[in-house]
């Protein structure tokens, strides 16, 4: 599943394409994504133009020019794709994994513009585009979602307060969304070993340091994925040719047995699950 750095490049190419382009037409194969497409959805953007794209958590949110919004969430395999009308690019995928082009099966939504066209993809159905008709309705759809890593939201005192007597371990922690939005499992792990604490750790147990470490590596880790262009974990390049690379910086995530990056530690990366979830992390050095 993409994660909030993922989403981002893909808000950002996504935004450089359709800013201020009217939707000439939409296209609907299969309407039974995670969550139905709304009967009028095709009434609703067609003629429009999209005057913002922008991104909350793993959301990417188009404002029409009506102040309508149409939220999509990728879910768990799902990809946009940019089809220009008159190229035959190679590669279309304008998200982070799967194909570099564009797959006979599974394409559920077309957008068409006048030049090119936006194809969603997704084998597994889990994403979903869904409209909200004003800014109230927007806020209310994110109102039980925790504060982005990577704002000023995400702070000690607010880390604090939702950790005070809570007996649920640190990584789940970190994969609540009502606690912070945008981090998954790839980002977890990596953050938990920067900030040397075991995942299994409770919360009500991270000391006053650790949550100091937790807040500023959740920052630094999130941006510096961004900064890397997301993490490539199959080989996926992006529509200007661009591999995301963030996967060369990976300290943790997919080197079970490896020995521990970290210098002067003789430790070794160990692998369990939790909440069926792939868990890395150093057997030594993450207490």
């Amino acid at each position: 599943m993409p994660e909030l750095p993922e989403v981002e490049i893909v808000k950002r190419s996504l935004k450089n394409k359709v800013n201020y382009k009217k939707i000439k037409k939409i296209i609907i194969s299969n309407r039974n994504l995670r969550f139905k497409v709304e009967k009028n959805f095709e009434n609703i953007l067609e003629g429009r133009s999209i005057i913002n794209v922008s991104r909350f958590s793993k959301y990417i949110i188009l404002t029409l020019d009506n102040y309508i919004y149409c939220l999509i969430h990728l879910g768990m395999s799902g990809t946009l794709h940019l089809i220009n009308y008159k190229k035959n690019e190679k590669i279309t995928n304008m998200s982070f994994y799967h194909s570099k082009i564009l797959p006979i099966k599974h394409n559920h939504i077309k957008i068409k513009f006048s030049k090119f066209m936006i194809v969603y993809n997704d084998p597994r159905r889990f994403g979903f585009f869904k409209i909200l008709k004003n800014e109230k309705e927007l806020k209310n759809f994110f109102k039980r979602s925790g504060p982005e890593a990577i704002s000023s939201n995400f702070n000690l005192k607010y880390v604090q307060n939702k950790f005070f007597n809570k007996k649920k371990n640190i990584k789940n922690f970190l994969l609540d969304q009502n606690f912070v939005s945008g981090i998954g499992n790839i980002y977890a792990n990596e953050i938990l070993f920067y900030c040397k604490i075991n995942p299994f750790k409770i919360a009500r147990n991270i000391t006053y340091k650790e949550i100091n470490k937790l807040v500023k590596y959740s920052k630094l880790i999130l941006n510096l994925a961004i900064k890397y262009g997301g993490s490539s974990i199959r080989d996926f390049k992006n529509t200007k040719g661009v591999t995301g690379l963030f996967q060369n910086e990976f300290k943790v995530y997919g080197k079970e047995n490896k020995n521990c990056s970290r210098k002067n530690c003789q430790g070794k990366i160990s692998k369990f699950f939790i909440s069926n979830r792939s868990t890395f992390f150093c057997n030594l050095c993450q207490k």
